[in-house]
């Protein structure tokens, strides 16, 4: 029985390594199959190091000769569909027994069995719900010396917390297992402080939110709230074009520049809907002839000697919210980007943009006009008005995509001036931190990425600073971990940006609300034999491959967050040692 048992495990443990040895996905037994994860989540553990996973095999759907260039549906292809699949917990022990086998010195004698940790997902079946059972190796230098036997358990949906494990319990669950003469509590919890709201029993969806975590030691109760003593950690995700931002107006700008960026791109645009219902045409005729008034009331006072009073650009007064300047339109417009605030907001067709840049371009030509423009503006327009100055004006060509470019560059520079004055005005960073996302000499396309940058990184300092008061302090960290963060990776508005912070700061957000997710850890031993018994309360399904059926729970209690009895999943996760020396 013993050789038979040995054989087995051989079989597959040797099945293990040529996975992990080729990192590529390997059937077992038929049925079961085995594949190198890089990163995996599971509930209760924190994994980063690649780990072998075993899974129930999908069959793939058998197809002859004659159907498979056909268009009938085959009822089997929903099995691809499935996603992942657990096995029998008989059966995922009897694979990490064959695991501790394989990694026994003692039975596997003079052989190189190391190997990354296994997990094995399981299709909760059993009465304690068993989702996933896991082990890895405790090494002496070279030797192993014992494994680490993990069980995680998941139940629900259910309604109420009566029944729920007290502290206690959870100690002497872990003192029956491990026999510790000291043990350490950890608390963890999740609080949701942005995102999704609910009005009159409906769910108003919300792609940003913002979350903190929290950790601390020595927990006293179940649910505690989290002292102020604790770790926390802002986890931020802004999608950009939220209504209820305060910089919605910028939004629309940026998404303009993109679809004039999109054109450039394709050579094909979408217009959408104008936000003014003046024609284009007729908005730059009149910025125009208005330029045109003000420039001979001005040659007109100059002939009677009289000095022209400044036009005052700057507030008496500096405001230290910033939101005052995201929230006013710059003092300090020149023409090119007044003319780009009337163009962007009624331009519907490539024809339009046509008409008004031949508009503009004749009214410089016949010197009807001597626009100011700031000195460090870069775009085509801007460069023809200065050389408009010195009667050096060559004939433009408005043919192709250059009308869209000419626009596309006008907008990029207002916009970079709008971020220069919100994130340098407000001391978040200086323009030597700005260089990289203000650089003009990179590809026009890629301009556009660098200012959807940088309006992704206004998204989050408005949404912490309006919504949740964050001060300067927090938020020059966040805007310097943006930075920092933008210059070496892709714009992706998916990605959690993280910022620490203290308890107090938030606690006004927290203290009188349901966490999302709330646990704690019983812990023993040091180093590699550190054991833990976990336990956690959340509001979702912490296990991807388990259906969870809630339709029998009242529409109020599954998302009514005033509800005390709300509906929640209780997770545990348990872990014992089989020592080889």
């Amino acid at each position: 029985m013993k050789a038979r048992i040995t054989a087995l495990a051989d079989a597959f443990v040797n099945t293990l390594r040529n996975c992990q040895e080729e990192c590529s996905a390997t059937i077992y037994e038929g049925n079961v199959q085995i594949q190198l994860v890089q990163r995996l989540k599971i509930p209760l553990h924190n994994i980063k190091s690649p780990v072998l996973v075993c899974e129930k095999a999908i069959p793939k759907p058998e197809r002859d000769d004659e159907t498979e260039n056909s268009e009938v549906e085959d009822p089997a292809e929903p099995l691809l569909n499935q996603g992942p699949q657990g096995l029998t917990v008989t059966k995922a022990r009897q694979l990490l027994s064959y695991y501790v086998i394989s990694q026994n010195p003692t039975m596997c004698q003079g052989r190189n069995l190391a190997l990354c940790p296994l997990w094995v997902r399981c299709d909760s079946s059993d009465s304690e719900g068993t989702c996933w059972v896991g082990a890895e190796t405790i090494c002496n230098g070279n030797k192993v010396t014992a494994v680490k036997m993990l069980n995680v358990s998941s139940k629900g949906p259910a309604i109420g917390k009566t029944s729920l494990i007290t502290l206690e319990e959870l100690k002497h669950t872990h003192t029956k297992m491990h026999r510790p003469t000291t043990m350490t509590t950890r608390g963890f919890a999740t609080y949701n402080l942005f995102g999704s709201t609910v009005v009159e029993n409906t769910v108003i969806e919300s792609q940003s939110t913002v979350t903190v975590d929290f950790k601390w030691s020595n927990v006293q109760s179940i649910l505690q709230t989290p002292p102020l003593s604790s770790t926390a950690t802002l986890n931020i995700r802004i999608a950009s074009g939220d209504m209820r931002s305060p910089i919605y107006e910028q939004y629309k700008e940026m998404e303009f520049v993109q679809i004039l960026a999109d054109g450039v791109s394709t050579g094909g645009t979408d217009w959408v809907e104008p936000l003014d219902t003046v024609p284009a045409m007729e908005l730059v005729k009149a910025l125009i002839d208005d330029l045109q008034i003000k420039t001979k009331a001005v040659q007109n006072q100059s002939l009677d000697g009289n000095q022209i009073p400044k036009a005052r650009t700057e507030s008496s007064s500096v405001d230290s919210s910033v939101f005052s300047t995201v929230l006013t339109e710059r003092g300090d417009l020149d023409f090119v980007e007044q003319l780009w605030v009337k163009m962007r907001r009624s331009v519907t067709s490539y024809q339009d943009i046509v008409d008004c840049l031949k508009l503009v371009i004749k009214a410089l030509k016949y010197d009807n006009i001597k626009p100011w423009i700031h000195r460090e503006s870069s775009s085509s327009l801007s460069k023809l008005i200065l050389k408009s100055y010195s009667k050096e004006l060559q004939p433009v060509g408005l043919t192709g995509l250059a009308p869209v470019r000419m626009l596309l560059e006008t907008g990029l520079d207002k916009m970079r001036r709008d971020y220069i004055n919100y994130f340098v005005g407000q001391q978040l960073t200086t323009l030597k931190g700005l260089s990289y996302y203000l650089n003009t000499e990179v590809d026009l396309l890629e301009q556009v990425v660098r200012v959807k940058k940088l309006h992704h990184l206004l998204e989050m300092v408005v949404t912490c600073g309006t919504f949740l008061s964050l001060a300067y302090e927090h938020l020059f960290a966040l805007s310097q971990s943006c930075l920092e963060h933008y210059e070496t990776n892709p714009y992706d508005e998916d990605h959690r940006f993280q910022l620490q912070i203290r308890p107090a700061v938030i606690s006004s957000f927290y203290q009188k609300e349901q966490p999302l997710m709330w646990g704690m850890e019983v812990s023993s031993g040091q180093g590699p034999k550190e054991v833990k018994t976990s336990w956690q309360l959340s509001d979702r399904c912490p296990v991807d491959h388990v259906n969870t059926d809630s339709t029998d729970f009242p529409f109020e209690v599954t998302v009514n967050g005033d509800c005390e009895e709300s509906v929640h999943f209780e997770t545990r996760s348990l872990c014992s040692l089989v020592s080889f020396a």
